[in-house]
């Protein structure tokens, strides 16, 4: 199977919530929730799409010859490119329920172990799907970290004893998933987390933690103080929040106010290897993508994982020559030009 072949049997796949839209951009879907759009104008994901766009990239050709190197140490173990598959959840509820969400994050983690990326998990209230991932917690050596929902801190720590037991050694938390409507009608609803709870979290659950759904310098210097071992930029909750920034646009100043060895993801509108290299370039250790994840495996299973992260990685290596840069070191601000909101 090819890419494109790939995209028509996703579209038949995942129709009507979804239409494989030639630019994943939250414009066609806008508003559809449950779905895959944003909440009301849907500005919060279009946002996103438009600031990456508006950033340029500065073409460098009088360098050394070199074939770019996208190896990347993060979390403890090396990858083979600096990216990584955001959690998605509800594939009955936000999709069609073509796959369930095992049989999704199955292929997940099939792909990413090909690939050698980290993936995340998603969470959703029912507790037996959780539950189900723990195999694949257990045999994905560290390539599947799963995210939690900001429960009561309680009901976090006996998700975070039974992923101990499989093995892992990261758990992440979308903090800002806290207010979402679906987490309310649950009856358990989403809690937000201060500085304490997350040292909490942290000291009590033995496992290290990384906070998603950072947006400002504060936050993320909070998620530091408190022991986090990485933050992911991040604004899940903004698919319900139209005013959101997008979250490339933060990056320059998160990354200045957490200093330059804290590990910082970002995730939101990133769809190709230039703006991976965009993300790179702003701030950001790795990047994140998820809606064009969830549209490869519903039009190949793992193989679409491969097919997508192939492409993704010729794009990046692409851009990486053509700006002079050997390895991602060397991705640094001078190499794009970026007006900041």
């Amino acid at each position: 199977m090819n890419y494109r072949e790939m995209l028509d049997k996703a579209r038949q796949n995942m129709k009507p919530k979804c239409r494989v839209c030639p630019e994943c951009n939250g414009i066609a879907c806008r508003g559809e929730l449950p779905g895959t759009g944003g909440y009301g104008n849907g500005r919060s994901f279009t946002v996103c799409r438009e600031y990456l766009k508006s950033v340029k990239i500065c073409m460098d050709t009088l360098c050394p010859e070199t074939d770019p190197d996208l190896k990347q140490t993060l979390l403890g173990q090396e990858w083979s490119m600096p990216l990584m598959i955001a959690p998605i959840g509800g594939m009955a509820f936000n999709y069609n329920g073509y796959l369930t969400d095992l049989q999704y994050n199955s292929a997940v983690l099939e792909g990413a172990l090909q690939e050698n990326i980290p993936a995340f998990s998603g969470d959703t209230p029912d507790e037996s799907f959780f539950r189900s991932l723990l195999p694949l917690i257990r045999s994905g050596k560290g390539s599947m970290i799963s995210t939690v929902k900001p429960w009561p801190n309680e009901y976090i720590l006996e998700k975070t004893r039974m992923l101990r037991d499989a093995g892992a050694k990261y758990f992440a938390m979308d903090v800002d998933s806290a207010y979402l409507p679906a987490l309310k009608k649950n009856g358990m609803g989403g809690h937000p987390k201060s500085e304490e709870d997350l040292r909490f979290l942290i000291r009590e659950s033995g496992l290290k933690l990384i906070v998603k759904g950072v947006m400002t310098a504060q936050g993320a210097l909070t998620a530091r103080e408190a022991g986090a071992s990485a933050i992911i930029v991040s604004s899940h909750g903004g698919r319900h929040f139209e005013d959101a920034p997008a979250t490339a646009s933060v990056l320059p100043e998160i990354r200045s106010a957490v200093g330059e060895d804290f590990p910082v993801f970002v995730d939101g509108g990133i769809r190709t290897g230039a703006d991976i290299f965009k993300v790179l370039a702003l701030g950001a250790d790795a990047a994140m993508i998820g809606r064009p994840y969830a549209i490869a495996v519903h039009g190949a299973l793992a193989e679409g994982v491969h097919l997508y992260t192939e492409r993704l990685r010729e794009e990046l290596r692409y851009i990486m020559a053509l700006t002079g840069c050997a390895d991602l070191r060397q991705i640094r601000r001078d190499k794009i030009r970026a007006s900041l909101p």
